[in-house]
């Protein structure tokens, strides 16, 4: 096989340029998915079962049916009704953070539950509100306890950004794309891109594992 370096390397703006917008929607997506996902998480652990329901139906779809087709109907439904035009960019970084707050909730809302009550209760009793319990001593103790599998589904969100590909956002297999097709390749442009998400889900690995670290000796 002769594999071409010379279509690589004349192709390697592109895929720069999409791993920049790769890296993009990927922390759009932690972060924003995690400030909704920490609502939906206390939505879904109220007591009032007005208030619960429809964080449980929120969950339940988000979880229950294919990231591909939540991107189709963000970016064919959602955003053109909104801005009367679709956009690729929008649509997936609206798509990835709405699908992942529907497992960060799921994480956090672990995390919290696997805290014993009598902190809580400790909390109260020396005149705490529930949300002064909740932000000064349960989520701190949640937070190391939910560091690992969010980091799982950080990772995991990286690789998933892929799926943006097919509603044109040009992102980093987008590019992979449009190169074998161009050249009718195979090997070049899908291996360079799984290098590149290689590098990139390691380079996460590590981080989250050196915020466990630090955690672990505080």
């Amino acid at each position: 096989m002769n594999f071409r370096f010379d279509l690589i390397w004349g192709y390697m703006p592109f895929f720069l340029a999409g791993t920049k917008l790769t890296i993009i929607l990927s922390l759009s997506g932690i972060v924003f998915g995690t400030l909704l996902g920490l609502i939906i998480c206390f939505g879904k652990m109220s007591k009032h079962r007005a208030i619960r329901i429809p964080f449980l139906c929120y969950i339940g779809f988000f979880r229950g049916t294919p990231l591909y087709v939540q991107i189709l109907i963000v970016n064919f439904g959602v955003v053109p009704v909104l801005l009367h035009q679709s956009n690729g960019l929008l649509a997936g970084i609206a798509a990835l953070s709405l699908n992942e707050a529907a497992y960060i909730a799921e994480v956090f809302r672990a995390g919290i539950e696997s805290i014993d009550d009598g902190q809580t209760e400790a909390a109260r009793s020396l005149g705490m509100t529930h949300v002064q319990a909740m932000r000064y001593i349960i989520l701190p103790q949640a937070v190391r306890h939910v560091l690992p599998p969010m980091g799982n589904e950080f990772i995991s969100l990286i690789k998933d950004s892929s799926l943006v590909s097919y509603i044109a956002a040009p992102e980093l297999t987008y590019w992979a794309v449009n190169m074998g097709a161009q050249y009718s390749l195979v090997w070049e442009p899908y291996l360079t891109i799984a290098l590149i998400y290689l590098i990139l889900t390691l380079t996460m690995s590590y981080f989250v594992h050196l915020t466990e670290r630090r955690m672990a000796t505080k």
